[in-house]
Parts: C-alpha cells; structure tokens; sequence
C-alpha cells in the first residue's frame, strides 16, 4: 500500500473464491462486505484471482512478472517453487526484477508469520506492560506495520540502486522477527551494554524521567521530559520547588531519585484538571499531551472509513480497496496497460 500511495502500479494476487483471509477478519464489515482489517491497507491496488496450482494461472502469472519491476510476495519457503514460480529462476530470466519476500522468522523458516508470536518472541511482549502485570502486546499489530515500511524501504532503494547485478543482489528478505527486534532499539541496547534483561516499566520509561502518565483531577495526561533545560521548565510549570533540587539537575541524577520525583509531580498534576496543566506545560515548552480515544485522534486527520488515513505528500489516495478480483477480467486482458484504463 506504500508503494502504492507513492505512484506505483499495484496487482494484488488473491486465491479465488476468499482471496485475503483479512477479507473475513471481522466484523465490523462495510456495507460492501469488507473486513475493517482488508480496507485499512489494500487502497490503491488492483484485485486479481488467480489460482497458483492452476497450471494455466500459472503461465498467466509468470507473463505479468516479465512485465513487473517489483514482485513482493508472503509465501512460506518452497510455496511457490512447487508452483512454477522460483523467484531465483525469474529473476535470472529478468535481469531488472526485484523480488522481495516478507517472511515471519526466515527466509529458510516454514513458521507462518503472525504479528502477535513475533510480539512474544522477539521481547516486545516482556517489556510491555504493567511493571508486575502480564506481558502485554501492544494495541496495534505493529510489528506488521514495521516490516511493511521496511519491505518498502528495501525495495526503494534496489529501485534507486538501477536493479543492475547478480539475482542475488535483487533478491530481498523481509522477516517480521528481524524487524521486531531492529525496533527494540534502545532498549536493546541498553541490555547489550549492561549485559542485563530488559524489565516492564509500564508508562515510564527505563532512560528517562520524568516521562510518562499522570492522572489530572478529571483525564490522564503525559509528560514527556527529554532535556535538563525542559525540566527546569517543569518545576516552574507546576510551581513545584522540590524539582529544583540540585539532585535532580541531570537526567542521571533523576533517574537516582525517580521514587522522590515521580510521587511529588503525581500528586500536583493530580490537583488540576487536563486542560489546565496542558496549557502551563505548553507554554513553558515542556512536551506533553492528553490521553485521547481513537476517535478524538482521527478528528485531526483527514481520514475516510473506506481507504483510511490518507497518506502525506507527496503520497495521494486514488484508489479504494478493490473487491475480490475486481479487476481480473480487465487485468488478465490488457496486462499492466490496465491501469489506464481502470
């Protein structure tokens, strides 16, 4: 969908009859029958069925390839060499493809890929969470979200890259685990320096204080201090003189004192209402924000319940998410000259 919002042509593949199992993920449905879960991120494609054990699908298949500059695909290893489609075979026959598979742990693995497993198995779920809580997964499926931006990210840039050289150099593999644990960023690096496992910290945080949630007299609100200078501006926000102690000047020295720092901000922020201290905190530049439902963010976005959040230039919505093979016959008889004529 990415790559789409961005210009690109895009075929979407489906097995006939159901086609994306997100098709069937829900309710809710909209009035056409789709999933909430298939709309959020199939706007801008065409829809083809076809079915790969078909030997004539397949043929069919193979001559839209030769015609692609990219070919993404989610098989499991060997799905698609029984199939008469082997990426290494295609892409020596076009020497300007680009193939990039997104798999759950490996390109050698037959694990299906879910977003929730690679959330247990790559650490996010033992560092989500209450501190003496269950291992949490967080509210989105965020790890597909990553991997997607770094399949897009890959493919980008072996299309800047002029595609020339070896299959193997044009052959790209994406897996849910690696960029599940690539975004444990910091926290990683924290246990790779000190050597220690990583802990759950619930809304705090483990490198910075204070940064996370207060509850004011009628909402919760955030605090998010990132700078010594940002701290200062705390104390006066809040009218707070036990914040200027000199202890307190260093995020070091705030991390040593977090059980004096973190109670006595709690305690002020909870005196007033949201509104009142987000308006302080604002004008003394100290970041911050209420706790909104969905539906209070999506009123500053532009947003349609058929095609999503509309991307940001230079990306653009031209097409709502299309219905099961909602393009084939016009697809299987012009090829990628379709697109004009969609």
């Amino acid at each position: 969908m990415t790559l789409g919002d961005l210009g690109a042509d895009v075929i979407k593949i489906e097995r006939p009859s159901t086609g994306d199992e997100s098709r069937g993920w829900g309710p809710p449905f909209d009035s056409r029958g789709e999933s909430a879960y298939y709309l959020c991120c199939n706007r801008n494609k065409l829809s083809v069925a076809a079915d790969l054990d078909d030997p004539r699908d397949q043929a069919w298949v193979r001559q839209l390839i030769a015609g692609a500059d990219v070919v993404l695909d989610n098989f499991k290893s060997g799905t698609l060499e029984k199939r008469g489609l082997d990426p290494a075979l295609l892409l020596a026959n076009h020497p300007r493809l680009v193939w990039c598979t997104i798999t759950g742990f490996s390109a050698q693995s037959a694990r299906p890929g879910y977003d929730f497993v690679v959330q247990a198995e790559s650490g996010w779920m033992s560092i989500t969470g209450e501190v003496d809580g269950a291992p949490m997964k967080a509210g989105v499926a965020l790890v597909d979200v990553i991997t997607g931006k770094d399949a897009a990210i890959a493919i980008l840039a072996a299309l800047a890259g002029g595609r020339a050289g070896a299959p193997a150099r044009r052959r790209l593999t994406v897996s849910l685990q690696h960029s599940a644990t690539s975004a444990l960023i910091n926290v990683a690096q924290n246990s790779l320096v000190t050597g220690r496992d990583a802990r759950r910290w619930g809304n705090a945080h483990a490198n910075l204080v204070p940064y996370e949630l207060f509850e004011a007299s009628d909402r919760p609100l955030v605090i998010a201090v990132g700078s010594d200078a940002q701290f200062a501006a705390l104390a006066g926000a809040l009218e707070l003189d036990a914040l200027r102690d000199p202890r307190f000047a260093t995020n070091a020295g705030r991390l040593a004192h977090r059980a004096e720092i973190v109670p006595a901000i709690r305690a002020r922020v909870a005196t007033r209402a949201a509104a009142g201290w987000i308006a302080r905190l604002e004008a003394a530049g100290v970041p911050c924000g209420v706790v909104r439902t969905v539906l209070e963010a999506l009123g500053d976005t532009i947003a349609s319940e058929l095609s999503g959040v509309a991307p940001l230039a230079p990306g653009s919505v031209r097409r709502n998410p299309p219905t099961l093979d909602e393009h084939g016959a016009l697809v299987r008889a012009h090829g990628w000259d379709a697109f004009a004529r969609a």
